[in-house]
C-alpha cells in the first residue's frame, strides 16, 4: 500500500511543547509508514516509555506531560484508522478489453481448460437416476428450500401434537408463516406431496395418471458420522391413478432399481409406519455385488433403501383427490446412499467434504 499525503499532513499538523514527546512522534510517525501492522504502533515500548515516565516528574510537571501523551496517543488512533479505511486509487478498467476481438491471443488471458472441472459426483448420479424415471414416464419437479409446517406435517396426515411430528428433528427459522408458526428447513421432500397433487390434479381429470420425482436437498438435526449428515438428499416419487396397487409400486421401484445399479436384483419390504402412507413399507434390494452371500457393502445380502406405501386417503383428500375414485404410491429415496453403494464409499460426509482427491475421481 502508498502512504497517504493525508497522513503526512496530519502528522505535519501536530505540535507537541515537550520535546521529548515530539521526538517520539516523528519516530513513531516513521514506524507507521513502513509497518505492515499499523495498531503494533500503540503497543511500541517507545509510547509506553512515556507512560512509565509519569510517576517520575514532578507533580507539577505530570498533568500538562501526560495530557500531550495522550494527546499523541489519540492521533496515533486517528491515523491508524485512516490507514486501515485507505483505499489507493487506480484507473477504471475496462473488463471486456482483453477479449476484443482486435487483441492479440498473447494478450488475452489464460482461461483453465474445461478438463480441470467436472460435474459433482451427486448431480452425475441424480442425472442418472431422473433419465430412468423419464424413460418410466415421470417428471421431475424441483423442491424447496424453506417450507412450513402446513407442507411439513399438516397436508401428509401428521395430526397436531403427534408424535411422529417429533420424528423429525427439524431446523427452524425466526421467520413465520401465516399462524406465526416458525418456517422450516424441510426434513423431507415430502412437503412438494401437496403442491403436486393440487397442481396436477387437472390430469387426473382428463384421465392421465399423475408420475411425479421431486429431488431436493433436505435437512435434519443429525449427530454427524459416517452414514448421518445433517445436510443431505432426498428423490421423492409420486404416482396417482385409477386401481393403483402394492404391486404397481413394488414393480416400478424394482425397474428403477435394477437399471440404476445395471443388474437384476431382487426387492424385499417389511411393514413399517409412515403418517403419510397407508400400508407403508421399508424396502431393500438384495445387495448387486455379491448376489447375496454377504459382503462389506451389504453385511449379509441386504441392503435397505428407502421408505414407500401407498399414499394416504387423508393426504388425497387435502388436496382435493377423492380417494374412492384415485390410488396412489410414494416413496422417498436418500440418492447419497444409493450413490455410496453403487461406488463403495464408506463415508457419506465424502460428497460434501470439497476434497478434491476424492471428487476428481468422478471426472
Amino acid at each position: 500500500m502508498k502512504n497517504s499525503p493525508y497522513l503526512y499532513y496530519n502528522w505535519y499538523k501536530m505540535s507537541y511543547q515537550n520535546k521529548k514527546i515530539a521526538e517520539a512522534a516523528e519516530k513513531l510517525k516513521a514506524e507507521l509508514s513502513k509497518t505492515d501492522e499499523p495498531q503494533s504502533i500503540l503497543r511500541s515500548p517507545l509510547l509506553k516509555s512515556l507512560y512509565a515516565e509519569i510517576p517520575t516528574l514532578d507533580p507539577k510537571e505530570r498533568g500538562a506531560f501526560g495530557k500531550e501523551i495522550n494527546t499523541l496517543k489519540a492521533e496515533l488512533e486517528k491515523l491508524i484508522a485512516a490507514r486501515d479505511d485507505e483505499a489507493e486509487a487506480l484507473p477504471l478498467i475496462d473488463v471486456t478489453a482483453p477479449f476484443d476481438v482486435n487483441v492479440t491471443s498473447d494478450a488475452q488471458p489464460g482461461l483453465l481448460p474445461t478438463k480441470d472441472g467436472s460435474v459433482h459426483p451427486l448431480m452425475q448420479e441424480l442425472d442418472t437416476m431422473l433419465e430412468i424415471f423419464y424413460r418410466m414416464g415421470f417428471e421431475a419437479v424441483e423442491s424447496r428450500q424453506i417450507d412450513d409446517e402446513h407442507h411439513m406435517f399438516d397436508t401428509l396426515n401428521f395430526p397436531e401434537g403427534h408424535p411422529a411430528r417429533d420424528d423429525f428433528d427439524t431446523f427452524t427459522l425466526h421467520e413465520k408463516d401465516s399462524k406465526g408458526r416458525p418456517l422450516i428447513a424441510p426434513a423431507h421432500t415430502s412437503t412438494m406431496q401437496h403442491r403436486v397433487l393440487k397442481a396436477r390434479k387437472a390430469d387426473l381429470e382428463d384421465g392421465k395418471p399423475l408420475a411425479v420425482v421431486v429431488p431436493g436437498r433436505v435437512y435434519r438435526n443429525e449427530d454427524l458420522d459416517a452414514r448421518h449428515e445433517h445436510t443431505f438428499y432426498q428423490l421423492e416419487g409420486i404416482y396417482i391413478s385409477k386401481g393403483v396397487t402394492v404391486g404397481n409400486l413394488m414393480a416400478t421401484l424394482k425397474e428403477f432399481m435394477t437399471a440404476y445399479y445395471q443388474k437384476e436384483v431382487e426387492i424385499k419390504t417389511q411393514p413399517f409406519y409412515f403418517p403419510f402412507t397407508e400400508p407403508s413399507f421399508e424396502f431393500a434390494i438384495s445387495c448387486p455385488f455379491c448376489d447375496k452371500a454377504g459382503c462389506n457393502v451389504c453385511g449379509e445380502g441386504w441392503i435397505e433403501l428407502l421408505g414407500c406405501g401407498l399414499i394416504h386417503p387423508n393426504v388425497l383428500k387435502a388436496a382435493g383427490i377423492d380417494p374412492e375414485i384415485y390410488t396412489g404410491f410414494a416413496w422417498g429415496i436418500g440418492f447419497m446412499r444409493m450413490a455410496m453403494i453403487k461406488y463403495d464409499i464408506n463415508d457419506i460426509r465424502y460428497f460434501q467434504s470439497g476434497n478434491l482427491a476424492f471428487l476428481r475421481q468422478f471426472k
